[in-house]
């Protein structure tokens, strides 16, 4: 190999690892797993938000509302062969939400909690011998202040 050939390889080496490190990089500081949404009232005193069902994960997967005040979901799903579900189920919180979200749709879920705390949501879909989707990452906090 010669000298010129060398240059190439280790340039093309170099730009490649600098790409694979800003990659991981962005991955860790910005990995949206991790995203907490307070939602406020819109102005008819209805807390609204969006929420995104990928593989795996809700996006955000923190949501902080308000006790005794009105709360709308909306769940889309953003994979396209994948079925997901919405499952807040806690006797402590006095709701007993179990929804499916067909994969490509959306799906919006209205609930007044009375109750403060901190409650699981997560996806329960599995395939035989798989783990969970929850098992897998796909849960979040509904927390009631």
């Amino acid at each position: 190999m010669t000298t010129q050939q060398q240059r190439v390889w280790k340039d093309r080496f170099m730009e490649l690892s600098m790409a694979m490190g800003l990659f991981l990089l962005g991955s860790v500081l910005f990995d949206e797993r991790s995203i907490a949404m307070e939602i406020p009232p819109d102005p008819d005193g209805v807390q609204r938000a969006v929420v995104e069902a990928d593989s795996y994960a809700f996006i955000p997967n923190h949501l902080t509302v308000n006790a005794g005040k009105p709360v709308e979901l909306t769940f889309k799903s953003v994979t396209w062969v994948v079925p997901h579900n919405v499952i807040i189920d806690d006797p402590r919180s006095g709701l007993n939400i179990r929804e499916e979200i067909p994969a490509g749709e959306s799906l919006t879920i209205t609930f007044t909690s009375m109750v403060t705390g901190s409650f699981a949501i997560y996806c329960d879909k599995k395939l035989p011998f798989f783990k969970s989707h929850r098992e897998k990452g796909q849960e979040g906090v509904l927390e009631v202040r």
